[in-house]
């Protein structure tokens, strides 16, 4: 079975060179990198990939840069993935616009790749926290990415590999409903077939494991749309 795919950054910018630079950058820090060279390609790459961060240049052919990141904010589908917006645009007045549109941050042309990595890493720390190695707490569950240690209760848990990615995914957004087909994308990965099914068996281990030194069961079953944590 393959391993979960790492955070997925899609790089929008229409220079060539630049976009290669940075999927380049991207790739050496271990993310899954996808390209696109104008607005319009943008859209249908976030509706296709549900990428977990967006490095989106302002200046771009058809639909700008400003208007993607508008489209994307005022979806309720969308509105969570972050958003750094490249610029060359350096007045205030363009940074605030870029901000007030719903980036979530904004860094001018020419910038530092080591200062864009960070940035990027400080994102997805928000979104993709196990993935870039932050410690997960909820309620008396402990999960540590680095270690691959979970605790509840101050107690050791034994959880199987795909447990552990199932618990990593429902730890970063508590309360999140995920469908099965969100979850098979982001646990099991999505370059191989895995019936849904599937992904009730190993709620059921999760479950299992959560639950194997007592304590109520956390992850909440929602009919017909999937399940959740808390």
């Amino acid at each position: 079975m393959s391993q979960p795919e790492q955070p997925t950054v899609l790089v929008v910018e229409d220079e060539p060179a630049q976009r290669e630079v940075l999927a380049y950058n991207l790739g050496a820090e271990g993310f899954t990198v996808a390209r696109a060279e104008n607005g319009e390609e943008a859209l249908l790459l976030v509706d296709e990939l549900a990428p977990d961060l967006i490095v989106l240049d302002w200046m771009l052919p058809s639909v700008s840069g400003i208007e993607v990141c508008r489209r994307l904010k005022s979806r309720q589908d969308t509105r969570g993935i972050p958003i750094i917006m490249l610029s060359a645009r350096a007045e205030e007045v363009d940074r605030v616009r870029g901000l007030e549109t719903g980036a979530d941050d904004y860094v001018i042309k020419p910038y530092s790749l080591v200062e864009l990595m960070a940035r990027v890493r400080a994102q997805l720390r928000r979104t993709r926290a196990a993935a870039v190695g932050q410690r997960l707490e909820f309620e008396d569950i402990v999960l540590d990415p680095e270690t691959h240690k979970v605790f509840r209760a101050e107690q050791t848990l034994k959880l199987g590999p795909t447990e552990f990615r199932l618990l990593s995914t429902f730890m970063e957004k508590p309360g999140r409903v995920w469908s099965r087909e969100q979850l098979l994308d982001r646990v099991w990965g999505r370059d191989i077939y895995v019936d849904t099914r599937t992904v009730d068996v190993h709620i059921g281990r999760l479950r299992k494991a959560l639950c194997q030194h007592g304590g109520d069961d956390p992850v909440r079953t929602v009919r017909g749309a999937g399940y959740a944590l808390g």
